[in-house]
């Protein structure tokens, strides 16, 4: 079962998107967007969906917190962070996009990193995409295609690592894609983001994304001391 103490959730109604806190994901909170069992966490998300401020997309979307509910952001110098995750997407919406891993900036509606599944009707199968700010001032991120061929209800995994020295690396289904960040990031404030946020808003309810995660995982694993 996924450990939903760390997290707290936006899912796509009222307006602004409402917040469900961690003690209530914790307490466990359902409804028609997210749903947790023994077998992990089910996100779906329809494209006439309310959003978060500042934002033209709606998700059904995790955000990095502490036990107690307070928002979790951290500085990459301080630790080594990784978010880790094994999930199926199960349903896109007529776009064929959705993010279902970020690492965003606070205060910020611009992330560090998107990494999106894109599904092409052609082929039936989705790529996976990483969008990539290399500086807190970049406009829009540079964008790489990191795994190809993923059809729909198909398991993968993923994992976001953010090292001391702000080498990003991008690990699916066991191969690592790494590039170095500008150290212009490293007083900025950031935490994760897990899920279903859509890139899509136009449609009826039935169009949607969804995707079930059976693994998530957020570690910052603490600087060896210097001797």
């Amino acid at each position: 079962m996924i450990d939903l103490s760390t997290w707290n959730l936006s899912i796509p109604v009222g307006v602004p998107a409402t917040t469900i806190a961690t003690p209530m994901l914790v307490g466990g909170f359902q409804d028609y967007y997210f749903k947790s069992n023994t077998g992990g966490v089910i996100f779906w998300t329809p494209v006439n969906g309310s959003t978060t401020q500042n934002a033209a997309y709606p998700r059904s979307e995790l955000r990095e917190t502490f036990a107690s509910g307070g928002l979790r952001n951290w500085t990459y110098p301080a630790a080594d962070n990784f978010l880790s995750a094994g999930l199926k997407v199960n349903q896109v919406p007529s776009s064929g996009k959705m993010v279902v891993g970020q690492i965003h900036a606070y205060n910020s509606d611009k992330p560090m990193l998107k990494l999106e599944y894109q599904y092409k009707p052609k082929t039936k199968t989705g790529n996976l995409v990483a969008k990539i700010r290399f500086t807190p001032y970049d406009a829009e991120g540079a964008v790489y295609t990191l795994l190809q061929g993923i059809p729909l209800n198909q398991r993968f995994t993923y994992s976001l690592n953010l090292t001391p020295t702000g080498m990003l690396n991008i690990k699916l289904n066991g191969s690592t894609w790494s590039t170095q960040l500008s150290s212009t990031w490293a007083p900025k404030p950031l935490y994760f983001k897990a899920g279903v946020y859509i890139q899509d808003n136009s449609g009826y309810e039935t169009e949607a994304g969804s995707a079930t995660f059976d693994q998530l995982l957020i570690e910052h694993r603490a600087l060896a001391a210097k001797r």
